[in-house]
């Protein structure tokens, strides 16, 4: 059945019965695919029955369905000509793991950030009332956690008298990456059903269910009977993550994306991950320093601070994907005399940027903030690549930054951040770092003096900043190449450095060239000779290994060797 399917307007025509059979393939297919290559899994198991009803129900000729968020969008893209571009997802060339406008023509909008769905929905049909067209439908699928972010809440209080044809599927699992937080799902966990659709329905919505989101037959009959109702509408289904792979649906968090599988594994020393580190040094200073508290906007798996959070529950918050609360929270916190250390994703830290402004920096308030995936992220591509936190966080006052490139200088800028009570940033990468040794320094002043990794007194300087300086390290070894290497631990207040005798410094960071470290030192130092900046140019890196990332971007060893070698 899956093989005959070649446009998705072919599902229109399906019976019941062969729209079962559809999910059964579309869900072993997925599975075996996304076990064998790498992926989201989880949330894409739960949505077969969904998608497959949708499309059984709308005409994507003129019909539009949004995903929110986007890395449960994948039979979606099964379903719409990208079946065999599966087992190439999320790789360099291959498609992406989220919804891309460009990538395909029923991709209405591109979601890799939560809860954008139903304002975009909103626009779309705002423009096709404006044209005088009032017979297109608007979908948009709001699921894994999307609903507890601020945007959602925005957009359906400004959706109250517009009359819109927009139909909000609420998919409802109760988990994000990790299970949800808050009012709203502990109400659907107690299944106060009563209260739940009043809630909808004060914001003007019609509301319809809850049904169970993986019999087909349930959601096309409710879509039959939403699509007969003018202006806004909810479906509210519910579905189980992982549905349909055991271990998945027994372990949602775990499930949440896989790797490609290795058949045979590497005999190597095991790394720890950046975040896996973090985890360790704050518990290590929660233990000392009993006014350290935590927060983390829905990510407390992957940031590190599980384990936080279990040992120390009064003093740690997951407050689910709200960016611009939880850094106000933590100002609240850091007036009261506690130190906050926020853990946040360099890409997710944009959407709360007027927090950090205002309610830290402009208070000069003692806020920690730990920038996780900073620089490039590989497979997850421009949506979540953490290229410009360097750049809106250099102009800040009062905020200074860090980058460290081993366990020791996170560590190090931890302890300075609780030691002198300012506001300060600290950015690391994703991914593991071979040199995750740590102690609890004994005093943090003076620790962040640049360090030359390299010293041979030659006439070209590299200056690299964080992890830049583990690529830059890496290609001065392999094209032994003759230069001094300096790394700067420090980016903001700018590092005290004697240039003057080189010919040409050759600046890397794993951040934006415009308005990044490098242009920040060219600008400081009065320097007479050649700079060159590597870096992050001013476009959007594509999804991909990070090895071909570094490349494409003009920072990887071999571009370090080859930009060196042409300055010699």
């Amino acid at each position: 059945m899956l093989n005959d399917i070649h446009h998705p307007s072919e599902i229109q025509s399906l019976n019941q019965n062969q729209l079962e059979d559809l999910a059964r393939e579309l869900r072993e297919y997925i599975v075996e695919t996304i076990l064998q290559n790498g992926g989201h899994f989880a949330a894409n198991l739960g949505v077969i029955e969904l998608t497959i009803a949708l499309l059984n129900q709308f005409n994507l000729a003129e019909d539009r369905i949004l995903w929110d968020v986007g890395h449960q969008s994948y039979p979606f893209k099964v379903l719409t000509q990208r079946k065999d571009a599966l087992s190439n997802i999320r790789n360099f060339g291959g498609i992406s793991g989220f919804p891309k406008i460009g990538e395909n023509e029923f991709d209405a909008f591109g979601t890799g950030h939560s809860s954008t769905a139903i304002s975009a929905a909103m626009g779309m049909a705002m423009a096709a009332k404006i044209d005088g067209n009032f017979t297109q439908n608007f979908i948009a699928v709001v699921g894994d956690g999307a609903l507890t972010g601020g945007m959602s809440f925005e957009a359906l209080n400004n959706i109250w008298e517009s009359n819109l044809n927009v139909t909000v599927i609420f998919n409802d699992n109760q988990m994000g990456i990790d299970p949800n937080t808050g009012a709203l799902n502990q109400h659907l966990i107690d299944n106060h059903q009563s209260m739940i659709q009043q809630w909808f329905e004060w914001f003007g919505l019609h509301y319809a269910g809850p049904i169970d989101g993986h019999n087909i037959q349930d959601i096309t009959n409710a879509l039959v009977s939403l699509k007969n109702i003018e202006g806004p509408k909810l479906l509210h289904v519910k579905t189980i993550k992982g549905k349909g792979f055991e271990a998945a649906e027994k372990e949602q968090t775990r499930y949440h994306s896989t790797n490609k599988y290795v058949k045979i594994q590497p005999n190597s020393t095991p790394e720890k991950k950046w975040q896996d580190v973090f985890g360790e040094i704050l518990i290590a200073l929660a233990e000392k320093h009993p006014q350290l508290v935590g927060i983390t906007p829905a990510m407390p798996s992957s940031c590190g601070m599980l384990e936080a959070m279990n040992l120390f529950p009064n003093r740690f918050f997951d407050v689910g994907i709200s960016e611009q609360h939880a850094v106000t929270f933590a100002a609240g916190l850091a007036c009261s005399g506690k130190i906050p250390v926020v853990n946040i994703y360099s890409t997710f830290l944009q959407r709360a940027y007027d927090q950090v402004i205002h309610d830290v920096a402009l208070q000069n308030l003692p806020v920690i903030f730990c920038i996780d995936r900073a620089g490039l992220v590989g497979e997850d591509g421009p949506t979540h690549h953490g290229a410009f936190d360097i750049a809106f966080l250099n102009c800040i006052p009062n905020l200074e930054i860090f980058a460290p490139k081993n366990a020791q200088e996170l560590c190090n800028a931890l302890c300075y951040g609780i030691e002198f009570q300012k506001p300060i940033a600290i950015r690391y990468p994703k991914g593991s770092l071979k040199n995750h040794h740590w102690v609890i320094p004994q005093n943090s002043l003076n620790i962040f003096t640049q360090s030359i990794e390299i010293h041979h007194k030659n006439k070209i300087a590299i200056v690299s900043t964080g992890h830049a300086t583990n690529i830059a390290k890496q290609a001065v070894i392999e094209g032994k190449l003759e230069v001094d290497h300096i790394h700067c631990p420090q980016i903001k207040p700018v590092p005290n450095l004697d240039l003057n005798h080189y010919q040409a410094v050759i600046t890397i960071e794993d951040g934006s060239i415009q308005g990044g470290f490098g242009e920040a030192l060219e600008i400081h130092f009065a320097f007479s000779g050649q700079w060159v900046h590597l870096g992050i140019p001013d476009n959007f890196i594509p999804h991909g290994s990070n090895e071909i990332l570094y490349e494409i971007a003009g920072f990887g060893v071999n571009a370090i060797i080859k930009t060196v070698r042409l300055l010699q």
